[in-house]
């Protein structure tokens, strides 16, 4: 074992507990600070940042995986927004979700608190270590990052601001640590005495070699393969710009359209529409042998009803009905975020009640599919999970509960003899 990892995570260990016990007043200054210090050094930020660029465009990166890496002034501006926006929210730790009366004199309560050391891995994007981190500050839990190593030295310098920062504003040392190399993940992967989470963010093999060689609990999702079905009764006029901002307004992003399914009953009208639209975004089509009998684009092949593009393509088929859609979303999506557009109320209820996904949209862009967006703040990431949290994961999803039971030296003998009864009274107390 690294003595390096196993310092970092039995220090934030450590801190977990004294984080956990802060006001939320400290909790909020310390945000604030945060937001403060990004922007009076936000040249070194951007001198980092450009270092990365370079290196990257050196080695060839992904153009997707580049425009993720850039960290410049409007990403700046919106992290500050979000921590601003963060600090004034309500803060849920120790708030009472439950309270029952189990006799006169006996209440049992069930509270908030967080979830103690959450580790998270993260890809390329620098403005997401901002995001993660002020989360978990929000929500008093301390955090391990792992960013991806084409972001080195924005991280390194994002995570030096945010950690003097936060200290300087009475969080304990150790609350926050950046891991740095894939051997660190590994190491990681054993720690469960301290780790309590892990959140991976990146392909569906890295997800899933998390899940099978570690006993932490796993939270998050792989893939990003989102959907959009335009029924039949859908309005054309309105679809088409809806279809464009799904899959062009971010490519690189995992709630980004990656397939586009069509009624068969507005193919014809619909599709030439789209390309149109479409060519003008430099998107590149893929159909079906339906959809090339209204369009000239390549054949889309089987495997590409199961890939994340992140990139300027888009898959297309047409289905015969609404079924059909339901069956190729719930077959082949990640259950992430899958859209409807149609004008037909009980078209949309049988859809939202089918589809498996996380987010199910009526009308609305897959691209809202955001924790900021929703009001959380931020969020460390979408989870398809359905245990704990789904969706975009904000400060609720780093929350978990404790029960606790307030007596009067109660003990449970003459309950077991039948000397006294439990009431189990509900009540709606709001502190304990």
């Amino acid at each position: 074992m690294d003595k390096k990892i196993l310092e970092k995570a039995s220090g934030a260990k450590k801190a977990a507990i004294k984080v956990a016990a802060l006001s939320a007043d400290i909790r909020k200054k310390a945000l604030l600070a945060i937001a403060q210090a990004l922007n009076t050094q936000k040249d070194k930020i951007f001198a980092a940042n450009e270092a990365d660029i370079k290196a990257a465009e050196a080695a060839n990166l992904d153009k997707p995986l580049l425009k993720r890496l850039l960290f410049n002034d409007s990403k700046l501006s919106e992290v500050i927004a979000g921590l601003e926006a963060l600090a004034k929210m309500e803060d849920l730790l120790g708030k009472v979700q439950m309270s029952t009366e189990l006799d006169v004199g006996l209440d049992l309560y069930r509270i908030s608190c967080p979830i103690g050391v959450i580790a998270i891995i993260f890809e390329s994007r620098p403005d997401a270590l901002v995001q993660i981190s002020s989360l978990c500050l929000k929500s008093a839990n301390a955090v391990l990052l792992k960013g991806g190593s084409e972001a080195k030295n924005t991280n390194r310098i994002l995570v030096e601001i945010i950690r003097d920062a936060s200290t300087a504003s009475g969080l304990p040392e150790g609350w926050i640590s950046l891991m740095e190399t894939r051997d660190d993940v590994s190491e990681m992967l054993s720690l469960d005495k301290y780790i309590d989470l892990i959140i991976p963010r990146g392909s569906n093999s890295f997800v899933k070699y998390i899940m099978d060689n570690s006993n932490i609990p796993v939270l998050g999702h792989a893939d990003g393969i989102c959907h959009v079905f335009v029924d039949e009764s859908a309005d054309i006029d309105k679809a088409i710009p809806v279809c464009v901002d799904a899959k062009t307004q971010y490519v690189a992003v995992c709630n980004a359209m990656e397939t586009l399914l069509v009624h068969e009953k507005i193919a014809g009208e619909f599709l030439p529409l789209l390309k149109s639209a479409m060519d003008q975004k430099n998107v590149r089509l893929l159909g079906c042998c339906e959809t090339r009998k209204y369009i000239q684009i390549d054949e889309a092949k089987d495997a590409d009803w199961d890939t994340e593009y992140l990139d300027y393509i888009l898959s297309i088929k047409v289905v015969k009905g609404l079924d059909e859609a339901v069956e190729h979303i719930n077959t082949h999506g990640s259950g992430h975020t899958d859209v409807i557009l149609t004008e037909n109320k009980e078209s949309a209820d049988m859809f939202v009640s089918l589809v498996d996904s996380a987010g199910v949209y009526i009308n609305a862009s897959s691209r809202f599919a955001d924790g900021f967006v929703y009001g959380f703040g931020a969020e460390v990431g979408i989870s398809t999970s359905k245990i704990h949290a789904r969706g975009p994961v904000g400060i609720e999803g780093l929350l978990t509960y404790k029960y606790v039971l307030k007596g009067d030296y109660n003990y449970i003998e003459p309950y077991k003899t039948g000397e006294k009864k439990f009431t189990h009274k509900k009540t709606d107390k709001k502190e304990m």
